[in-house]
């Protein structure tokens, strides 16, 4: 069964849609937009590895565990411009910004860390897309991770300012052992979140 999207979705206002708008979107609009290039990209419902990735990266105890001065987030904006506005699934920003809690963006100063969890439908947005505009807002790591062959599997980057580019710094599987800026041990096995 199909449904038709709202008038006020398509084709969208003249000039396409902006930042600001997505804080100001009717009540029927879909709970989780992303803003890339004007365009609004509603997001397709999370596969059980896409939510058991991010939980397990938001893991007190097993996830991320920055310093004092960093928070873990998930699925927040970041405004990298007039017509970009991508949700990350999981991010690192400064405390200060993340106990603001009437906030539904961050700007690219304020975040440490993005990762993206790949999807069927979001490959090409979390391989090519994204990194582009990330790198381009100056966001220092980036990390994407996959499932292959039933296992995720992490690709982290680090961004080289001279370039505004990012180059890899590993491909992790089974256990993410990296530095950004602290130090990060991951065992990739989100297996032990159901145990």
């Amino acid at each position: 069964m199909t449904t038709a999207l709202p008038e006020w979705f398509y084709p969208g206002p003249k000039g396409g849609w902006t930042a600001d708008m997505l804080d100001h979107l009717p009540p029927d609009a879909p709970k989780r937009v992303e803003l890339i290039d004007g365009s609004l990209i509603v997001m397709s419902p999370q596969t059980r590895f896409h939510a058991l990735m991010i939980r397990l990266l938001m893991h007190p105890e097993l996830g991320i565990r920055p310093p004092g001065y960093l928070e873990v987030i998930q699925e927040m904006t970041v405004t990298l411009g007039l017509r970009q506005r991508p949700e990350p699934d999981v991010l690192v920003v400064t405390k200060e910004t993340a106990d603001n809690l009437s906030r539904t963006s961050y700007r690219p100063e304020e975040v440490h860390l993005v990762v993206e969890i790949v999807s069927a439908e979001s490959v090409e947005r979390d391989r090519i897309t994204k990194p582009i505009k990330y790198s381009s807002a100056g966001i220092r790591f980036l990390w994407r991770v996959e499932l292959e062959d039933d296992h995720p599997v992490a690709y982290t980057y680090e961004l080289d300012p001279a370039v505004k580019a990012y180059v890899p710094t590993g491909i992790h599987r089974g256990r993410l052992r990296t530095h950004i800026g602290f130090d990060v041990d991951i065992e990739l096995d989100f297996l032990k979140l159901l145990a």
